[in-house]
């Protein structure tokens, strides 16, 4: 364990130092990117007006003949935009992969700059944070890059999970993490093909009745249990907890309820990777604006956040002061980059 000193120390000379805090920004939906895709990529400056983060995915989903292509697309695409203020992200492969070292050596000289954060996919513990960590400090001194990369871990392991706390812990860098549940699944065991969502077969029985009726059945959430312990971890560090993928493009009903049961549990966006999920995202992790303009008049009502108040007959003190203060901090920022709901919030 380092010292308070030594962890927020820059881990190569001329390196930019971390940040105390992360950047407060959106980011209601990562949205995937192929940029091995010329036409894809021809779509990105529509897109940025659109989304909250622009991630170039270099990993699952790209053929392997095609990795290379891939990089080079996201370095083009990279060069070729202005994101403003939405966020340039980026999927590399992963550390035991042929191709992760190269993801990096070109990138960051390349578009360092531009970039904000480097998703890690199937980080098992610390060490896999440690050595990225040192990896990005002596590109960044390398590149001369003023500002640094944050590194984002996909949680998408059994070994991952028993090692969520140190994970979260592991670097400054830390920006937050995000459920894989396909990968997951199949290092768990589980017996599922779907990427994401519940399954019919893990549900909970009615009890019976003495008439013989049919007994209903419940179906039950497969991560319920992994998404809480990934945004205890998260929150009590500092970082931000993200819902992965949902595969199934044809239910977007299933959809939007797999992504509120996220928002709900803390989770700050979701990934999207088809277009039609962007505007469920924008739904689901914008607060309702009537639970928005409840939580203001706690706040007025309770400027400092101390003592009791009755507000239309429901008592609120410094806990509800507190979760009234998350659902309004969080509106700031969707009103920050959404005029539309701006005007809804009032603010």
């Amino acid at each position: 364990m380092k010292t308070p000193r030594a962890f927020y120390a820059p881990l190569a000379i001329g390196a930019p130092a971390p940040f105390r805090d992360l950047p407060v920004r959106l980011e209601r939906m990562i949205h995937f990117v192929p940029p091995h895709i010329e036409k894809m990529r021809a779509k990105v400056p529509d897109l940025i007006a659109q989304v909250d983060v622009v991630l170039g995915n270099l990993e699952d989903a790209i053929p392997a003949d095609a990795k290379v292509a891939a990089r080079h697309g996201f370095i083009e695409m990279a060069k070729a935009n202005d994101f403003g203020k939405t966020g340039l992200w980026t999927r590399v492969n992963c550390l035991n992969s042929p191709w992760f070292l190269d993801d990096l050596l070109e990138i960051i000289p390349a578009v360092g700059d531009k970039l904000d954060v480097v998703m890690l996919p199937k980080v098992e513990g610390p060490w896999d944070i440690h050595y990225l960590d040192q990896l990005l400090a002596q590109l960044e001194a390398r590149a001369g890059l003023s500002r640094p990369i944050l590194i984002h871990a996909i949680l998408e392991t059994a070994e991952g999970v028993k090692n969520v706390e140190a994970i979260a812990t592991a670097s400054p860098r830390m920006h937050g993490m995000s459920l894989g549940p396909a990968d997951l699944a199949a290092s768990r065991g589980m017996k599922t093909t779907r990427v994401g969502g519940g399954h019919p077969d893990y549900a909970v029985l009615a009890d019976a009745g003495h008439d013989g009726a049919p007994r209903s059945a419940y179906q039950q959430d497969l991560w319920h249990y992994t998404v809480a312990k990934m945004v205890d971890a998260c929150l009590s560090a500092g970082l931000k907890p993200f819902y992965g993928p949902f595969g199934d493009f044809s239910d977007p009903a299933a959809c939007e309820a797999q992504f509120r049961n996220a928002f709900l549990m803390g989770c700050l966006g979701a990934w999207s990777l088809h277009p039609t999920q962007i505007e469920i995202a924008k739904q689901v992790f914008s607060p309702d604006p009537a639970e928005v303009a409840f939580a203001r008049k706690i706040l007025d009502a309770m400027p400092d956040g101390s003592g009791a108040v009755m507000i239309d007959r429901k008592m609120q003190d410094d806990a509800t002061w507190k979760q009234a203060k998350v659902i309004v901090d969080l509106a700031r920022v969707v009103a920050s980059r959404d005029p539309r709901l701006a005007e809804v919030y009032g603010l």
